[in-house]
């Protein structure tokens, strides 16, 4: 039986996290997907068979200041609240986020409430001054990005 301990968590600087030189800057939807495989869904607790999301805090330059998984949910349900997406971003001082998560069933088509959280979050990030920049959902092998598909206005 595996012994769980409580966790700190912590906002660092980008300068002390392992991130790549070519994964500094998340600009396209292929760099964010790219950043998901190697950092969050290699983390101890993400679990490939559940719905997980994540959300990248970017600078004005668009280089990622820190990530947190924000929640896992069911086979194909999340739950998530603004409060969540942009607790971490005020607090890192972000000047704007992408969403990620992933589909198990490895297709990234987006649900009806993939669509209405995204623009719930738009709006509430327009209130706060921290722009959603996307929300890019995650399948196997492919992605989809909801910026490119049109559900930003």
């Amino acid at each position: 039986m595996k012994t769980i301990h409580p966790k700190e968590f912590k906002v660092m600087a980008l300068r002390d996290c392992p991130v790549p030189s070519e994964m500094l800057v998340c600009e396209t939807p292929r760099q964010v997907a790219d950043y998901w495989r190697l950092h969050i869904a290699t983390t101890p607790q993400f679990n490939p068979e559940c719905e997980c999301m994540a959300v990248l805090m970017l600078n004005t330059r668009n280089r990622v200041k820190g990530h947190q998984l924000l929640t896992i949910g069911t086979l194909d349900t999340i739950l998530v609240h603004p409060r969540e997406v942009f607790r971490c971003a005020i607090i890192a001082a972000a000047a704007s986020v992408i969403l990620i998560h992933n589909h198990p069933s490895g297709e990234p088509t987006p649900s009806e409430a993939d669509i209405k959280v995204t623009r719930d979050l738009i709006r509430a990030g327009q209130l706060l001054k921290i722009e959603l920049t996307d929300h890019v959902i995650i399948g196997n092998p492919n992605y989809s990005s909801l910026r490119e598909l049109g559900f930003f206005f």
